[in-house]
């Protein structure tokens, strides 16, 4: 069954961007800045929120190998496998975080940068005996 005329048109108008100065039609293709791509500033997020992700993942690993004593108090149920699974509940934030952003809740790079900030004093802390 074929879409008609209008069904057609509506597609075709979904993917017209600007390129230099004046609009084009992509006929469905990619184009990043497009409505039918995905914008820039959205790769902007999500670019950041992983480069935050990764970070917080290497504190994480450093402060469970740090072998502090904050570590031992960790409920059994926590500790299994050394405490790696904390390290799947920071794979859920960060993959929460970046499925949020990536339908438009732009206010998670903020959240997810205050919970790194965060992660990241605490760390410290741990890290250099403070705590």
């Amino acid at each position: 069954m074929r879409p008609s005329t209008k069904t057609r048109e509506t597609l075709d108008r979904r993917c017209t961007v600007w390129i230099d100065g004046g609009p084009r039609r992509t006929k469905g293709a990619f184009h990043p800045t497009g409505v039918c791509g995905i914008s820039s500033a959205m790769i902007a997020a999500l670019a950041i929120l992983f480069a935050l992700g990764v970070s917080n993942f290497a504190l994480h690993r450093a402060v469970l190998e740090s072998g502090h004593e904050l570590i031992g108090h960790l409920p059994p149920a926590v500790r299994i496998a050394g405490g790696r699974l904390t390290l799947l509940v920071e794979f859920g934030v960060l993959l929460t975080a970046m499925l949020l952003a990536a339908q438009g809740w732009s206010a998670m790079v903020w959240i997810y940068g205050g919970y790194s900030a965060l992660n990241l004093a605490s760390a410290w802390a741990i890290l250099s005996g403070r705590i």
